[in-house]
């Protein structure tokens, strides 16, 4: 497999030769993080003809975009404590070569301090503490370093910002699990996810990973119930499930035009269905759309998250038949494509108690290895691996389907 090239966006002005350009002021739109003194951040200018200067945002670092990415998952505690030692060991030892590191977690905050005066300042925790360190011993192990950001489950704006949540009887509506989500068709929470992520290639990301770009599950039958504005797509001519659609389509257009600038991929999650039907009724997620405005799509594809489906009755048992039969459907739609993005499932690394009445499936080396061969076997040669707990599976072989 051809090594992918890391793609570098530019954004233009024609600028006059006899002008002087200072480097602050090319940078006035990104309020850079770093403060190291011995690495310098940066909008590099490089000629282009006379008339013409390009800028391209450089963070400093090098990094090469592997052969294929194949990942793991990472909290901000895991990424700012002790046990990052172990999962650094864990990419030391085996084909593993990147890490999908929280940069703002589940409940809403970061996982970082900002700098000093940030409108982020609030929702900071002190998870990874030295954020600058942990970046240097990324490049020094070559390990690729993606940013994940999740953007409409949100408690922390939710509760900060009623307005620009949904709200029942004046509070702001939550799910069964306590979570509240933050309204997709308001164009101020798309800037405060974006501006994250700019702030996450500031540091050196290679990528910004979108995840929970989706209203809340099952909104179809709540949409008519719950308060909340639609904004600018108030007025359009479709009904509420074409309007979410386009919500949702349109912020993962804006995120990543908005981050053309700073030599970032973007890739966001969605769900393993949405890949088998036109669009989600209530979730606003069309599998094709969304693969038309990303670098990278990843579909969450775990065998226990699917009911009796590709006419296997239980998938969380049968891991390799579930992946098989998904990618099969994955390549007809992307292939479908005038130019798709590259593919990255999600994989299945933890148990699915909730599944069983009895004795729990293990996953371990053997059903780790089935997605794994079922992905290669159909030629989708990147993926990532999901524990919560980030507790990986031991000696499994992430090459086992094309070193056969």
């Amino acid at each position: 497999m051809e090594k992918k090239q890391r793609r570098i966006f530019t954004f233009f002005g024609i600028l006059l030769l006899s002008m002087s350009i200072p480097l602050s002021s090319s940078a006035e739109e990104s309020q850079t993080v770093s403060s190291h003194k011995e690495r310098q951040t940066n909008i590099k200018p490089i000629d282009i003809n006379e008339n013409m200067k390009r800028f391209t945002y450089d963070s400093g670092y090098n990094f090469e975009y592997p052969d294929a990415v194949r990942g793991i998952y990472v909290t901000g505690n895991s990424a700012g404590g002790s046990r990052f030692e172990t999962l650094l060991d864990l990419l030391d030892t085996t084909d593993l070569n990147a890490m999908v590191i929280d940069i703002k977690e589940d409940h809403g905050n970061l996982t970082f301090k900002p700098e000093e005066g940030s409108p982020y300042e609030d929702i900071a925790r002190n998870f990874i503490s030295d954020p600058e360190g942990m970046m240097e011993v990324l490049e020094e192990k070559e390990i690729y370093p993606i940013a994940r950001v999740v953007v409409f489950k949100d408690n922390v704006l939710a509760k900060e910002r009623p307005d620009l949540s949904f709200t029942e009887n004046g509070k702001v509506w939550v799910n069964n699990k306590g979570e509240a989500f933050v309204n997709p068709f308001e164009k101020e929470v798309w800037e405060y996810n974006v501006e994250i992520g700019k702030m996450a290639a500031e540091m050196g990301f290679q990528e910004v990973q979108f995840d929970y770009v989706r209203f809340p599950e099952g909104f179809e039958h709540r949409d008519e119930e719950l308060d909340y504005s639609l904004g600018d797509f108030k007025d359009l001519d479709m009904n509420n499930i074409k309007k979410r659609v386009k919500a949702v389509t349109d912020f993962v257009a804006y995120a990543r035009d908005e981050l053309s600038d700073y030599g970032v991929d973007v890739s966001v999650d969605i769900f393993g269905y949405a890949a088998t039907i036109e669009e989600t009724p209530g979730i606003g997620q069309n599998f094709s759309e969304i693969s038309n405005n990303v670098d990278v799509i990843s579909s969450m594809i775990y065998p226990s998250h699917w009911t009796s489906y590709f006419g296997i009755d239980k998938p969380d048992e049968e891991p390799y038949k579930l992946v098989t039969e998904y990618a099969k459907v994955e390549n007809k739609v992307l292939g479908a494509l005038e130019d798709p993005p590259v593919s990255r499932p999600w994989l299945q690394d933890f148990e699915a108690p909730w599944l069983y009445s009895g004795a729990t499936k293990q996953y371990g080396k053997a059903e780790m290895e089935a997605q794994i061969k079922a992905l290669y076997e159909n030629d989708i040669y990147e993926f990532l691996l999901w524990n919560s707990g980030n507790v990986y599976t031991e000696n499994v072989n992430y090459k086992i389907g094309i070193e056969e």
